[in-house]
């Protein structure tokens, strides 16, 4: 077990299994020292558990932890693609899309919910750059969606 899922462990979360895709897209890919993950739902154990758009159907504070099971997603991609998470050297960018109501715009604090996970359970590591968006809808009607790009050490 990784030093990354002790910790998340710890924190009482954990690492999932890749998610299947809901589509025909792999859900991560290597290419030389990076990863980039596929768009991550908020998908827990097979079932989307947040829906709806942020600020009206789903609570800010519930879009920032919806964030942060779409992380917890997107490292369940790394692990199944380099098998272990200790390998990741540094999180190189997150983007963070977020189903937003009419004149919601805190995007960022919801896509915190991401980011701050990273760096609970990498550390410096998990020091990255960032992008939030809103947008009008997500596929399966999901509040949000995470993607993310990672340096991981040559093996």
């Amino acid at each position: 077990m990784s030093t990354i899922e002790k910790k998340a462990l710890a924190l009482g979360l954990t690492i999932p299994e890749a998610p299947k895709p809901v589509a025909a897209y792999v859900p991560g890919i290597k290419s030389g020292d990076l990863i980039y993950t596929s768009g991550q739902l908020p998908v827990v154990a097979g079932v989307l558990k947040y829906k709806g758009k942020v600020g009206s159907d789903v609570p800010e504070e519930a879009g920032y932890e919806a964030a942060k099971i779409c992380a917890l997603n997107c490292l369940g991609v790394v692990k199944s693609i380099i098998g272990d998470l200790d390998l990741i050297e540094q999180v190189v960018k997150v983007t963070g899309y977020v189903s937003s109501a009419p004149g919601f715009n805190m995007q960022p604090k919801v896509i915190n919910g991401a980011s701050d996970l990273l760096l609970a359970l990498l550390g410096k590591k998990g020091v990255h750059a960032r992008s939030a968006v809103g947008v009008n809808e997500l596929p399966l009607d999901a509040a949000c969606e995470v993607e993310m790009i990672f340096r991981i050490k040559a093996n």
